[in-house]
């Protein structure tokens, strides 16, 4: 069975995904709405429809709140992000002054018991899942006691009124879903938001590195250029040294300078060979050389052979100046990797292409995606079930997230299944050729 490959570079991972903060003018504009809502509902049921409410008790424990917020605010910036026991502090009091309130005006029977709502749905989706699971544990019992035990609703008739105890029920147990799914619900959405940051976070990190890692062949060149001037002067200066001098250590000394100053031209011409920022024969290679550059570390794999084909079919001659680009040559390497790792003989890496597209397919031998994977593939974290792979290989799907990015940020299409011709599992990467070609007129001026 075939897991998501991991990526070269080290990149840190909680074990359990960090949730997204909320900052403290979350918390102070939302109770400053729900206090601006209940002294409204408040009013209107008092003085517009007439029902008798125990009003001085009520305007008590909302007027508890304004002083919660307000001390809020002094204490604590308005932009500072709260950490968990904060968090859970502020969604504990309004679970209880919001259960209070329901307490003095019917309980559940009070429409506004959805209210509860709100506070489980911000700790599932700014808490881990065990610190979400106190806040709801929480107001699902607070939802409790508030439906078997309330003052009872207010009714203009003086007899009153008294619901059917199923009815009661059926609404405890309608509100108790409602806490439940929309708290799953935020909890998966937050985590998915979180997931795919982390993971855009750590391509960003390969992709600047990449780069870093291409302008040091420009910076090589640049270095060599300048270096030689001043080791041609010295090596002259050593050759006159070396026929003045008479024999003697003087003149070995002058031979071993000129020796060395040989040495460092020519290292200094490797350096230029890696290519110099505006050097046509770096910026610029042909399909066969960017493939080959890409699977460059695993040629040399003692058991697994990595072979090389072309599209016999494709009429025209082959791309020959495309566009040397970090994110390609990373991406692709990536690939190769997932599937050296996984072959059991053979990798295959096939081109074909025609006047407006270029495919590229990596094949290899071994077992194959998982059918459970397919589906999944190219998201940061995906989860296999699966009990035959070990510990070593267990990985986070992150590479694959974030070869695919860099491939769809230079307008490639990645398509992944399970091959047919060597019963292994198959990559095709698609591009416009239009985004792979150099431009020559620029490049001629470089």
């Amino acid at each position: 069975m075939r897991k998501p490959m991991t990526v070269e570079m080290p990149i840190t991972v909680a074990p359990s995904v960090s949730r997204r903060m909320l900052r403290t003018r979350v918390f102070t504009r939302l109770r400053w709405f729900a206090v601006t809502g209940q002294l409204a509902v408040v009013f209107i049921v008092r003085f517009v429809l007439g029902f008798q409410l125990p009003l001085m008790t009520v305007l008590g424990v909302i007027g508890v709140a304004v002083v919660f917020n307000l001390y809020t605010m002094v204490r604590m910036r308005p932009a500072r992000p709260l950490g968990s026991r904060a968090l859970i502090g502020q969604l504990s009091f309004d679970t209880v002054q919001i259960a209070t309130v329901l307490y003095l005006t019917g309980g559940i029977q009070n429409p506004f018991a959805v209210w509860l709502i709100l506070p489980a749905m911000l700790a599932a989706s700014a808490l881990e899942f065990r610190q979400a699971i106190f806040v709801v544990a929480m107001i699902v019992l607070a939802l409790t006691i508030v439906a078997f035990s309330h003052w009872p609703l207010p009714w203009s008739d003086p007899l009153g009124y008294k619901q059917p105890d199923i009815y009661d029920f059926g609404t405890w147990a309608a509100l108790l879903l409602g806490v439940g799914f929309t708290s799953l619900y935020a909890f998966q959405v937050a985590s998915e938001q979180s997931k795919l940051s982390s993971a855009l976070d750590a391509t960003q990190r390969v992709l600047a590195r990449e780069e870093r890692l291409t302008a040091l062949g420009g910076l090589a060149a640049v270095a060599a250029h300048e270096l030689g001037t001043p080791l041609a002067t010295i090596q002259v200066t050593a050759r006159e040294m070396e026929q003045e001098l008479p024999e003697g250590t003087l003149k070995e000394d002058a031979q071993l300078l000129i020796s060395q100053t040989q040495r460092c031209q020519r290292i200094l011409q490797r350096l230029s060979s890696v290519g110099e920022g505006g050097d046509d024969h770096h910026n610029v290679l042909s399909i066969e050389e960017l493939l080959r550059e890409s699977a460059k570390p695993f040629l040399n794999e003692p058991h697994v052979a990595v072979t090389f084909a072309f599209d016999p079919e494709c009429h025209s001659s082959p791309p020959d100046r495309l566009l040397r680009k970090s994110e390609v040559i990373y991406a692709l390497r990536t690939l190769i990797e997932n599937a050296v790792k996984f072959a059991n003989h053979s990798v295959r890496i096939m081109s074909s292409w025609n006047e407006n597209q270029l495919t590229v397919t990596i094949e290899d031998d071994g077992p194959g995606f998982p059918t459970d994977l397919l589906s999944r593939l190219g998201e940061p974290y995906p989860k296999v079930e699966t009990q035959k792979l070990s510990m070593a290989k267990q990985g986070l799907g992150l590479g694959f997230f974030i070869a695919t990015t860099l491939l769809e940020r230079t307008g490639a299409q990645v398509v992944a299944g399970n091959a047919l011709s060597l019963k292994g599992a198959y990559v095709a990467v698609t591009w416009p050729l239009a985004n792979l070609r150099a431009d020559p007129i620029s490049k001629i001026g470089a």
